[in-house]
């Protein structure tokens, strides 16, 4: 491993990360990483057995602001099989008219599977940020993951009705789109309330699993995890299945979240969920 320091200027921070695992013997392990601050990764760890690399990405800045740009590309050789975390929630804060972005770049060879988990992001009100994320899988390749956002630190009180935030996830197999999401909401009280927006809740959430078919009765179970949850949402995609979350808690967001991650598991891969150790308890 190597890492590179970089101090923050007037145009904020340029991170980089550059992580290559691949599969030796029937063990995962990380071939090559280059990180440059904020941005950085911990030593693995293998809680379920060699075959799985569990890997936990920090921002050791804290936090991001307006002007800083973070890039992340990721590389999975063939059956590798890696679950990525980050260390914490990650924070957006208020902008001082520029635009903080992130953009990842993943790449799934044959029969290699990434669990891409990162814990919530905080969107501060008066925020302005993009992130793009970018999956090609490589044939009998699978990526799931899941993207849970806070607008406002409700705690205090604090709605986003101030600022600008867009994610776009697309993930292709062989040049050929399997599922592209982009989404936009602009902070404005108008989106804040309505029903086609936010309807007052300060938290969404997006799971998909991509790469496989997913039979009905898989998809029934997903949505019968959340039945007990107002705004939830599972679709059947062509290659793989989408869960919508839209509510008060980022907490009950994961669990229902990681019940879903539970069933798929089991159901492609005979094992349980096994949730990173950096995650609190809930």
């Amino acid at each position: 491993m190597t890492h590179s320091s970089s101090s923050s200027n007037a145009k904020g921070w340029q991170g980089q990360l550059h992580l290559i695992y691949g599969c030796d013997a029937e063990a995962t392990k990380v071939q090559h990483c280059r990180a440059q601050a904020p941005l950085k990764v911990q030593r693995p760890f293998y809680p379920e057995g060699p075959e799985v690399c569990h890997s936990v990405m920090l921002h050791t800045a804290g936090g991001v602001v307006g002007g800083d740009l973070l890039s992340t590309d990721i590389q999975l050789q063939a059956r590798s099989h890696v679950v990525l975390t980050t260390a914490s929630a990650n924070k957006i804060y208020r902008s001082n008219g520029r635009e903080a972005r992130q953009t990842i770049q993943i790449r799934v060879e044959p029969d290699a599977i990434l669990e891409w988990l990162p814990q919530e992001t905080i969107v501060f009100n008066q925020a302005i940020y993009r992130q793009d994320l970018t999956v090609e899988l490589s044939p009998g390749a699978s990526w799931l993951g899941w993207e849970i956002t806070r607008f406002g630190r409700s705690a205090r009180g604090e709605t986003f009705v101030a600022g600008d935030w867009r994610s776009q996830t697309q993930v292709y197999r062989q040049g050929r789109p399997l599922w592209i999401d982009r989404q936009w909401l602009p902070g404005c009280p108008d989106t804040w309330h309505s029903p086609h927006g936010l309807a007052g809740c300060p938290v969404v959430g997006s799971f998909a699993w991509v790469g496989q078919a997913v039979t009905t009765e898989l998809v029934a179970q997903a949505r019968t995890l959340g039945q007990n949850q107002q705004g939830t949402g599972v679709t059947r995609l062509q290659q793989g299945m989408l869960c919508r979350y839209r509510g008060h808690s980022s907490r009950e967001a994961r669990q229902w979240f990681t019940q879903v991650w539970n069933l798929i598991r089991q159901a492609a891969w005979n094992r349980r969920a096994c949730p990173p150790r950096v995650w609190q308890i809930f």
